[in-house]
């Protein structure tokens, strides 16, 4: 089996990717957890003063580009994107997510999206290198 190095795109409110994380871990791949990221703590909103629902844009911007611990989630995310040699995008997931793995096919990193009965639908989702409907089929993509 090929041994990968996994960032697992997705969102906090994903109920199923500390169990993905665990599973790829246990299958052998070194998988990056940006909700325990090596040498830092998640990041939200909430630490940088930002209520993400009620802010205004110009807050939002301003907090974004000048909060030292906006750079730092920002820097070890984009890090892990780096390292890694494969994208998870687990849905449900946030705009975020989505970035991050158009930005990986866009470094020609291997795509991999999850998703399950009752996600909408989303054409661009072509980008991706392959679309799986359970993590069996991650799996056996991955090996």
């Amino acid at each position: 089996m090929t041994k990968r190095r996994i960032y697992l795109a997705s969102s906090w409110r994903n109920p199923y990717q500390p169990g993905l994380v665990e599973l790829l871990r246990m299958k052998g791949h070194e998988v990056y957890d940006f909700r325990n990221p090596p040498h830092s703590t998640g990041f939200s909103w909430s630490q940088i003063g930002l209520d993400a629902r009620s802010c205004t844009a110009e807050q939002y911007r301003t907090a974004l580009l000048t909060h030292p611990r906006a750079a730092q989630g920002f820097n070890a995310d984009f890090a892990a994107m780096r390292w890694a040699d494969t994208c998870l995008l687990v849905l449900p997931s946030g705009r975020s997510a989505h970035l991050e793995l158009g930005w990986m096919a866009g470094a020609g990193k291997r795509t991999l999206i999850l998703t399950q009965d009752g996600e909408e639908p989303e054409l661009m989702a072509l980008l991706a290198d392959r679309i799986c409907i359970s993590p069996e089929e991650v799996i056996a993509e991955l090996a």
